[in-house]
């Protein structure tokens, strides 16, 4: 799957508002090329509410375990919620994780520094993981619409 891809999946789904900062609009610049979605079906960016999915194109500081500063290397981030989040890695966010190397490109894991939350990460999602990653980007998706929707009455 291309980054242009899973924005077009998102923006197919009801009240997703995909915001991609660049130089123009105020955003830190650490951010330019990455995408945050976020439920907000008023289409007005969210203010205290994180986005439940991110494709992020560079190393974060504290986040370089990933090697995202290969070439043409990107990493999907979704808040899978706990159930997705067991499912996918056989044990809780809050238990250690296995031994995995946040670098392998099309698989699904732990994400290196929110899995404690239940965050999961694909980097380069490719013919293993492009369900599964659209799967889970469903879900993510529809945990943040019922958290809205609880939130709004």
């Amino acid at each position: 799957m291309t980054i242009d891809e899973i924005i077009d999946f998102m923006q197919d789904l009801d009240g997703v508002l995909a915001i991609r900062p660049g130089p123009d609009d105020g955003s830190p610049e650490i951010s330019w090329g990455d995408t945050f979605f976020y439920y907000s079906p008023d289409g007005v960016a969210p203010r205290a509410t994180q986005p439940f999915a991110t494709i992020v194109t560079k190393n974060y500081p504290g986040d370089e375990r990933s090697r995202l500063d290969r070439p043409d290397t990107f990493r999907v981030n979704i808040a899978a919620g706990k159930e997705a989040f067991v499912n996918r890695t056989g044990h809780a966010p809050r238990e250690p994780a296995i031994d995995d190397d946040p670098g392998v490109t099309d698989a699904v894991m732990a994400h290196p520094v929110y899995g404690s939350v239940g965050w999961l990460a694909v980097v380069n999602p490719g013919p293993r993981t492009d369900t599964a990653t659209c799967e889970l980007l469903r879900n993510a998706y529809h945990l943040a619409r019922s958290r809205y929707e609880r939130r709004t009455g």
